[in-house]
């Protein structure tokens, strides 16, 4: 892989990563036209990029909601298990520390099945009638879910019980095609959440997934960095690169946009995507079998 391939690749990643159309179908696909799958590797490397630039928009957000947990962690509400969840009696909710336990609460369903599905992740998942079926499927959910929900609920509304629900929501994502930000935000819209409260949680929750999941990928890919079939070290770091300037960027835009306008436009995009990924795969363009399966 050049760096040309590369800087495309990391536009790729950075512009799809937080719209609700999957940034691995789309890696996925994309590669593939240039010869050749990246990876799930690459693909949750170069997220690192992208969630890079979560860290950076979100900053405030991410110190405060920190600083909250700890308050309450020590000691600072009182010693019982519900002031140092943020909880204290007699008084109100800190649901900035509430955040903190929700957000690791939510975490857990994509830590565990991503251990327990690694091989089909790196290899079943990435088959392209697959992907074609969940880019198609999943719009059809999230226009249906944009469509029913209340949108009335904001973040501070948020409860345990809908913490686990949307990190269900989120390990769809494991399947290329489904989207971590598609799935968390379509879980938020059924829940009754606003579409903006939902988008900035799906942001807010993909931090210890993706960081986790890109660290442990590039631990394990330290030996294959170059290796034939694999893109070397160097091509990564400036997917990764590209896709952390240009993640930051829409980042902006999108939660700009979601408040006024509805997912209508993405679910027409995933439509015609799955669309033109089946005749691609029908007149023998693209194998639907991933190289690096």
């Amino acid at each position: 892989m050049g760096a040309g391939e590369a800087i495309l690749l990391g536009l790729v990643q950075g512009l799809t990563e937080f719209l609700p159309v999957s940034s691995s179908a789309h890696l996925r696909v994309v590669g593939d036209l240039m010869g050749s799958d990246p990876g799930a590797a690459f693909t949750a490397i170069t997220q690192l990029g992208t969630e890079t630039a979560v860290l950076l928009y979100f900053r405030r957000d991410i110190v405060r909601i920190v600083g909250a947990w700890w308050h309450a962690l020590r000691g600072g509400y009182g010693t019982d298990w519900r002031a140092r969840a943020g909880m204290p009696r007699g008084e109100k909710p800190d649901h900035d520390a509430l955040m903190a336990w929700f957000i690791a609460l939510g975490s857990l369903p994509i830590i565990v099945l991503g251990l327990a599905f690694q091989d089909q992740i790196e290899s079943t998942f990435r088959n392209l009638w697959l992907v074609a079926l969940t880019l198609a499927g999943f719009g059809l959910v999230l226009g249906w879910a944009d469509r029913v929900g209340t949108k009335k609920r904001a973040l501070t509304e948020l409860t345990g019980r809908d913490a686990v629900q949307f990190g269900f929501w989120q390990a769809l994502a494991l399947v290329p095609g489904v989207s971590r930000s598609g799935g968390t935000i379509t879980g938020g819209l059924l829940m009754g959440y606003t579409r903006e409260a939902a988008a900035r949680y799906s942001f807010l929750l993909a931090i210890p997934a993706v960081f986790g999941s890109g660290l442990f990928q590039l631990a394990k890919s330290v030996d294959q960095f170059g290796k034939a079939g694999t893109p070397s070290f160097g091509a990564t770091l400036i997917a990764t690169l590209v896709a952390f300037a240009v993640g930051y960027l829409v980042i902006i835009v999108f939660l700009k946009i979601v408040s006024t306008f509805s997912y209508k436009p993405f679910v027409w995009y995933r439509l015609g995507l799955a669309a033109l990924l089946v005749v691609l795969l029908l007149t023998g363009v693209l194998d639907a079998s991933s190289a690096t399966a």
